[in-house]
């Protein structure tokens, strides 16, 4: 019997070993996640704190300080790594920096450069997997934001007047240039210690995403929007400073305005943030375009009679190529999705069949319905 209780308790012991180590990659993610959270917002609302070497706000000043300090906590808890010494170097200049009442931009750089290598050493995902559907975004925050916040997200809802500290006004410019849809996605995930914002994990992940994205447009106007399309359309440079949703998801306004006029960093912003699907057709590599080629290999595959080849091919051009864009493309025009898809439903039956004409008829109009999915979702090439 006591056999028996020492093999339970050595085999207890080794199933706790062993869940902890596959759930410790996780439990990492979230650390760094967290610390990154505290940097990014140090890097944000410092400026509101410090001006010119003095305290403007006693309170902010002293959260900051916390914050910082609170980084170098944590980051001392994640696991030893080559980059970790380097790691707790930057967050004690970091901490020097607020302790000597430095400038703010000098403070926000190196906030930034620390979030920044935090990411490289310890990865966690820095963007959703597809464009978010904004236009359920609107309906999420105006259900879950709006009583705080403001239907227009100007920090003026019914409840905000009765919240210390008040809701933030998403529409704040000063702030709002500093700020990235990764930010307003961790505060939306994790809530905000020490106010009345609280964590809506209980939402799915693509609707965390889709409300930062949301969030992340109230502070511009139609007219930034319609800039920002025009230079994505005219200008290759727009493109290779977006080339994926991360960029997306982690850019600055603030950081854009170092590699381009500020204004024009601030209309593609605006244009970028509101339309993410761009992202993935701008340079061929996903999208449209992957779907494109996707399908024309595979119909190239069909007329060598390879038809296992062409079957996973179309099923790429759908799941890797199109489907990403469904959300995007649900808001705007359901009726072109339906016929795509459709269509797309349509070859891969024509392969099974072995109806090659009719697989090559249906691969033409899925060309043409694709150069309207592109015009749907706002896609202008550039001029030669």
């Amino acid at each position: 019997m006591q056999a028996l209780r020492i093999l339970l308790a050595v085999l207890f012991s080794w199933l706790v070993a062993v869940s902890g180590a596959h759930a410790d990659p996780l439990a990492t993610q979230d650390k760094a996640k967290q610390t990154w959270q505290l940097l990014d917002y140090l890097a944000v609302d410092y400026g509101g704190a410090v001006r010119d070497g003095k305290v403007q706000s006693a309170s902010e000043y002293e959260e900051m300080k916390e914050f910082a300090a609170t980084a170098v906590q944590q980051l001392a808890a994640l696991p030893s790594t080559p980059a970790l010494p380097e790691l707790k170097r930057q967050a004690t200049a970091l901490s020097e920096l607020i302790a000597a009442k430095a400038d703010a931009k000098a403070v926000a750089d190196s906030a930034h450069s620390l979030a920044a290598a935090l990411v490289k050493a310890y990865p966690f995902p820095l963007s959703p997997s597809t464009p978010p559907d904004l236009a359920r975004a609107k309906v999420l925050f105006e259900a879950n934001c709006a009583a705080c916040h403001g239907a227009t997200g100007r920090g003026d809802g019914p409840l905000g007047a009765k919240l210390t500290p008040p809701p933030i006004a998403f529409t704040d410019r000063d702030r709002a240039r500093s700020r990235s849809v990764l930010a307003l996605y961790q505060v939306i995930s994790q809530g905000v210690a020490g106010t009345s914002m609280p964590s809506f994990a209980t939402l799915s992940d693509e609707d965390r995403w889709a409300l930062a994205f949301f969030a992340g447009t109230l502070s511009h106007d139609d007219a930034m929007r319609a800039r920002g399309e025009q230079s994505w359309g005219r200008d290759a440079t727009a493109k290779a400073v977006f080339p994926d949703l991360a960029a997306a998801a982690t850019l600055t306004e603030a950081a854009l305005s170092e590699r381009m006029p500020p204004d024009t960093a601030r209309d593609l912003t605006a244009y970028v943030r509101s339309h993410p699907e761009v992202t993935i057709t701008a340079n061929g590599t996903g999208g449209v375009g992957l779907a494109r080629a996707r399908l024309q290999e595979s119909l190239a595959a069909a007329r060598a009679g390879d038809q296992a080849n062409a079957t996973r091919l179309a099923l790429s051009a759908y799941l890797d190529g199109f489907e990403p864009l469904e959300p995007a493309l649900r808001a705007r025009n359901q009726a072109l999705l339906t016929e795509v898809e459709n269509s797309m439903l349509a070859y891969r039956g024509a392969l099974a069949s072995g109806k090659l004409e009719q697989a090559d008829a249906t691969a033409q109009k899925l060309d043409y319905l694709f150069a309207q999915v592109d015009t749907e979702l706002g896609r202008i090439k550039p001029s030669r």
